[in-house]
């Protein structure tokens, strides 16, 4: 009988008698007694048994539905150990039987039969009321240090590090700065009041080859979830979203500032102007196609669809000379009709084409596949520590042939860095092949053609608000200056790549003409 065992404990402080190393023991004595032969061993540490959100445990449970799973039995020190939460543990044992594999614990035998099913039953609803009232406790408990300033969770805040502190002789923790990392926030902040975007700072720092959060390089996500986060203000927030609805705790100075208020006030008005804007209710409504997109290159306002002789003639004007009217500003009034066709052309003959929609579609693929960009940042970080560490074995291999220091002396560091070069190159494997996985298969070229005919229709013959939301999709702004039109894509528009592009218009007369 082939086997996988699995042993999980919660926290350091829980379990003691169950630490990973118990259960471990007891599991392979049982399987040696029993005539298991275990194929594989799985093991969370410090993971929670109401989440089924552990590497291990679904590690093993895809393994079992495989279609040739290597185990049909995974042994339990106990059920608790498996699942705290009943609705889980009746959703995987039922998914694991449908493939043929039980769930065994060792020290809680369970038979098939209905007093045994009960028996097993009663167990997990003990171990479930067990979590759900503990976890009660701990969350009043955790509630109760917040209001007080100390930080109740788990891993400190890129920038700072954990310090224990005295409260009434027993130890609490609060923050202290970490230095070297909180000079990279004071910086990410800085670049962000002199203007810079968050990709230009995560390139920057991923070029020099400084470490993020989890060590790894650096992501926008990660970035924005940082300068975004009050607790570099020396601010404690926490239960913001509770599942029970109580208000988030809130504790002004409760540890040093990183950014003083000031300075992080000014970085989120900065991140919300850079941020996609919002089209106002009566741009969305506006029957004019490019309402929202369209604003003028002189002053920077919007260029406003207005209808004339009851609706027989419209066309496009400044939003400054139509509220200020003539000699407040040089642009010029646009024929609607004509406009829209000029960008409408533009779109058909640049964009929609056989040849460049394989391309465009390429393109978003690299561009928003959010999941395959941070693969190939995490590559490229994996890359940069592996020269690294290459570069220090040469020079302690120089120590060595100079005869600066005693082989016994260096050996140590150079096998370290060896097993850590090991790990680098798994872990650069394993980032290849995700990926390879990732690659997208282009359609055919008849499926393409097809595409094409059907987009060149939708952007001609559909209704308003499928049109609108189409051009959208690829232009997000057209700055008009005198007769001459600058279209800013959404997207580097093949097949040059290309994100601005410029274009004639033509003016018309004060009444426009449709």
């Amino acid at each position: 009988m082939k086997a996988a065992i699995y042993a999980r404990v919660s926290s350091e402080k829980q379990d003691v008698d169950l630490s990973i190393s118990a259960q471990m023991r007891a599991l392979r004595d049982y399987a040696s007694r029993n005539g298991y032969e275990v194929i594989k061993e799985f093991m969370d540490q410090a993971e929670s048994g109401r989440t089924s959100a552990r590497p291990a445990f679904r590690e093993m449970i895809a393994m079992a539905r495989r279609q040739s799973k290597p185990f049909d039995t995974i042994l339990v020190y106990k059920y608790s150990r498996f699942a705290r939460n009943r609705e889980d543990s009746i959703v995987f044992k039922t998914l694991l039987k449908k493939v043929g594999v039980r769930v065994i614990s060792i020290t809680e035998p369970a038979d098939e039969t209905a007093s045994g099913k009960l028996f097993e039953a009663m167990i997990e609803c003990f171990d479930e009321f067990y979590s759900s009232n503990l976890g009660e406790e701990v969350t009043r408990g955790m509630r109760e240090s917040a209001m007080r300033g100390f930080y109740v969770k788990s891993f400190a805040p890129y920038g700072y590090r954990k310090v224990r502190v005295n409260d009434g002789g027993r130890e609490r923790t609060k923050l202290e700065p970490e230095p070297h990392q909180a000079q990279i926030v004071s910086r990410i902040f800085g670049g962000i009041l002199q203007g810079k975007g968050l990709t230009e700072i995560v390139k920057e720092l991923n070029n020099e080859g400084i470490a993020g959060p989890r060590g790894r390089g650096w992501i926008k996500t990660t970035l924005h979830q940082l300068v975004t986060n009050e607790v570099y203000t020396g601010t404690l927030v926490w239960s913001k979203t509770s599942t029970k609805k109580l208000e988030p705790v809130r504790f002004e100075n409760a540890w040093p500032a990183v950014a003083d208020k000031d300075t992080f006030n000014r970085a989120q008005q900065l991140l919300r102007e850079r941020a996609p804007v919002s089209l106002h209710p009566k741009r969305a409504s506006s029957h004019f196609l490019l309402s929202g997109i369209a604003k003028c290159g002189y002053c920077g306002k919007a260029l406003i669809g207005h209808d004339a002789k009851s609706g027989k003639f419209s066309y496009y004007v400044c939003g400054t000379l139509a509220k200020r009217g003539a000699g407040s500003c040089p642009s010029l009034y646009l024929n609607s009709h004509k406009f829209e066709g000029i960008v409408i052309n533009k779109i058909k003959d640049h964009i929609l084409t056989r040849k460049n929609l394989v391309e465009l579609v390429r393109i978003v693929n690299e561009e928003l596949d959010t999941l395959s960009i941070e693969h190939k940042e995490h590559l490229q970080s994996i890359d940069d520590e592996i020269n690294e560490l290459n570069l220090r074995l040469d020079r302690l291999y120089d120590v060595l042939e100079m005869g600066k220091a005693k082989p016994e002396d260096l050996m140590p560091r150079i096998l370290q860095h060896k097993y850590r070069l090991e790990k680098l190159q798994d872990a650069r494997h394993g980032v290849e092949q995700k990926i390879s996985e990732r690659k997208i298969e282009l359609a055919d070229t008849e499926t393409v053609t097809r595409y094409v005919e059907d987009l060149r229709k939708l952007i001609s013959d559909s209704p308003l608000v499928e049109r609108k939301a189409f051009i959208r999709s690829f232009v997000r702004q057209i700055e008009v200056k005198g007769d001459q039109a600058l279209l800013t894509y959404t997207l580097p528009m093949p097949p040059e790549g290309i994100t601005e592009e410029k274009t004639a218009v033509l003016s018309t007369v004060q009444y426009g003409g449709r």
